[in-house]
């Protein structure tokens, strides 16, 4: 026995459907604008962490411990700084990967478009405002 699609499925595929049918061809895309922020931006940070590894300092051997503290402080402080990029580098591979596929802009809760102003404001969002309003709700109660 098949199980029938919900509406919610049936939906995105029809948001989907209308975009791929919508979308300029891939050489321009549907958000030529977008697609170069998130190139600039992907550039900037792998250019940033390949000067970083080319200019990588050893935590020098201070023999005063306030000093060696402070060096290892802040080693931590630019460790955590990478590991964020790190993080960003991989949503915006998922944001390329998406305008590729031409599903760029639809919420990944709710299937419906993303208007163009967060997509411009925030990139590499995934959600709708409704939807992200909402799982943020969704947090907070799991928090308390």
């Amino acid at each position: 026995m098949k199980s029938r699609p919900s509406a919610k499925t049936k939906a995105k595929v029809s948001v989907r459907t209308k975009l791929a049918r919508s979308s300029p061809s891939r050489s321009g895309g549907r958000y030529p604008d977008i697609r170069r922020d998130l190139e600039r931006q992907r550039a900037a940070i792998l250019e940033e962490a390949g000067e970083v590894l080319t200019n990588r300092a050893q935590v020098e051997s201070f023999p005063d411990v306030s000093d060696q503290a402070s060096a290892e402080v802040d080693q931590n402080f630019s460790l955590r700084i990478r590991e964020r990029e790190r993080k960003l580098l991989k949503k915006i591979d998922d944001a390329l990967g998406r305008l590729a596929t031409n599903t760029y802009g639809i919420c990944e809760r709710c299937g419906e478009e993303i208007p163009y102003k967060r997509l411009k404001a925030r990139p590499v969002t995934t959600l709708c405002i409704a939807c992200k309003t909402l799982q943020e709700e969704e947090e907070e109660k799991i928090r308390r």
